[in-house]
């Protein structure tokens, strides 16, 4: 990819020292005019650009930041836990989750939801030819994710569903959807939690679908964005600024599908016949799946927050006191509704 790489600060943790690229905005409007005000510098961690990236890069890219004063710099990393070791160490602003932000607040963090844009979790189960069902897994190897990764919640949660015991199972903590779809192909691994935009590659016609996340996890959101506490104190009107701008991106996304799909060809260099932008675009636009006002699903966290529990992820904690509902009430009067 040509995105120039920047390498986060010296004092993060030991385990962001891997942490990959830094994706930087579009050139900022008073590059173009000198007499435009300084922009004001927002930093977003985001899970390394997939085929959604059409809707999570259109602020940065399309100018939505520079309306609102900003200027977007955009972190990728490589799962939700590096992304949220960043915020919460204050190396970054902002971080799309929803699963590590009930984990990390339901531990003591100092992170809220201020929104969530993605309501329906995009993964899927594949398998290599011969297993067509989850029970055919007892003894296999599966490709997950680190403990508590959304990948490993829908690998623990799908084998449950069918009453597979984990200890029948060898999990592969591999970080990337692409290296663990690769895995699978390569027969390291006998099957492999993905997005679910390698559904429509060719090379997914060899492989067995044995379930989808949403099947198992039906109230599960994937992607809600959520502050640490100097954002949204300290930095309260470039928070509301910021959420202003992925709103007004949102659903400017949302109703102009080719500019879209260009964006995200533009940031993951797509081939023009890669069948992944337009699948996951027309995924997005389905009913309960992108919601472009960023609304805060309180029934669907609290949900997950017991899911969590009953999986022996977190203790019990009240999910209204990780929300902080006043930034977007805030930026939708801002926007005018």
């Amino acid at each position: 990819m040509s995105r120039k790489g920047v390498a986060l600060r010296a004092g993060f943790a030991g385990s962001l020292a891997a942490v990959v690229t830094v994706a930087l905005a579009a050139p900022c409007a008073r590059a173009q005019n000198p007499k435009t005000p300084d922009l004001k510098i927002w930093r977003q961690a985001m899970i390394a650009p997939k085929a959604d990236s059409g809707f999570f890069l259109m602020a940065a890219r399309r100018g939505f930041a520079e309306q609102e004063g900003l200027k977007i710099e955009v972190i990728d990393v490589k799962d939700d836990q590096v992304g949220m070791r960043a915020l919460i160490s204050g190396e970054v602003d902002s971080f799309d989750s929803a699963t590590g932000g009930v984990i990390a607040a339901a531990r003591g963090a100092d992170v809220k939801f201020v929104g969530c844009s993605w309501l329906a979790i995009p993964y899927v189960v594949l398998a290599r030819s011969g297993i067509t069902k989850m029970e055919g897994l007892r003894g296999k190897t599966i490709a997950a994710s680190s403990s508590g990764t959304p990948p490993d919640i829908v690998a623990r949660a799908s084998l449950a569903a069918f009453k597979v015991p984990d200890q029948d199972i060898k999990f592969a903590a591999i970080g990337s959807d692409r290296d663990r779809y690769n895995a699978l192909l390569g027969g390291i691994v006998d099957a492999a939690v993905v997005s679910n935009e390698y559904t429509p590659l060719a090379t997914s016609k060899s492989l067995n679908l044995l379930v989808e996340a949403r099947q198992v996890l039906p109230q599960w959101v994937r992607f809600c964005t959520l502050m640490n506490g100097n954002a949204r104190t300290l930095r309260r009107d470039a928070a509301v600024r910021f959420l202003s701008a992925e709103i007004k991106a949102f659903r400017y996304a949302v109703s102009h599908r080719p500019e879209t799909i260009k964006l995200t060809q533009e940031v993951t260099d797509a081939a023009p016949n890669d069948p992944r932008p337009a699948y996951v675009f027309d995924e997005g636009v389905k009913p309960g799946v992108v919601a472009p006002d960023f609304p805060i699903p309180i029934e669907s966290l609290d949900w997950m927050r017991d899911k969590l529990v009953e999986l022996g992820q977190i203790p019990k904690a009240d999910i209204a006191a990780m929300i902080d509902a006043d930034v977007r009430a805030q930026a939708l009067e801002r926007i005018g509704k």
